[in-house]
């Protein structure tokens, strides 16, 4: 697990390619437990979003590496939660999209028209949900729990959840909760690319819901007691 969860670190991609990308791991043959922990660390810590998050919080080297530890940290752990309780049947494979025996540039054609095809339409659907209840939950109500400790975090991983930003670019977002605490901040850069609208809805349509309804609800808690945890000892 600790090996897939760093390999992410070497794909430039943000979330929304993970899932399609993971669900081609498995279907090749790669432990599942492993594609997921790549699923989830590949968006977190590659170079583009560690790049992102230094320039978004300039000469504050601690939360690039709080964001590359708290991440790493969760992916490894869900990675090897599935190994221990993760049942077969919770996961529907891909199924082929050519046929056997069809020669590379004919896999690669139909592979990427089938993950876009497949993938895009949930992934509209995701962002259409996020943009509504982004303009519907009013910025006041955040600022009123800013200045309690262990809500404030909750309240920036919900907001995580609900907007659905690019990992690429919530390191900046994040920067403009400035009254949050900076685990709270932390949680938001963590759990975003963990689990959120339109990820659930694109993982439910590459691996089933029967596998989105249990992975998501993981990725939640062990991303925040990771966040605790490295926030308390870097933050």
């Amino acid at each position: 697990m600790p090996v897939a969860g760093l390999s992410g670190a070497l794909l430039p991609g943000c979330e929304c390619a993970s899932v399609p990308i993971a669900g081609s791991l498995v279907k090749r043959g790669v432990a599942p437990a492993a594609a997921l922990t790549f699923l989830l660390a590949a968006p977190a810590i590659n170079p583009v979003v560690m790049i992102a998050t230094a320039v978004a919080f300039a000469g504050r080297p601690e939360v690039v590496l709080a964001r590359f530890a708290a991440s790493l940290l969760a992916s490894v752990v869900i990675g090897w939660i599935w190994v221990r309780f993760g049942r077969a049947d919770w996961l529907r494979l891909p199924a082929p999209t050519h046929a056997e025996g069809a020669g590379r540039w004919l896999v690669f054609r139909d592979s990427m028209l089938h993950d876009m095809m497949h993938a895009g339409g949930y992934l509209v659907v995701g962002a259409l949900a996020a943009a509504s209840l982004n303009i519907l939950v009013p910025r006041e109500w955040l600022l009123s729990v800013a200045e309690e400790p262990v809500v404030s975090v909750l309240v920036l991983a919900a907001l995580a959840v609900v907007l659905s930003i690019c990992s690429e670019a919530d390191a900046f977002v994040a920067l403009s909760f400035t009254d949050f605490s900076p685990t709270a901040k932390l949680a938001f850069m963590v759990i975003g690319p963990m689990v959120d609208l339109k990820l659930i809805a694109m993982q439910a349509a590459v691996f089933g819901w029967r596998f989105a309804v249990r992975f998501a609800p993981l990725c939640l808690v062990v991303g925040l007691l990771s966040t605790f945890l490295i926030g308390g000892l870097l933050l």
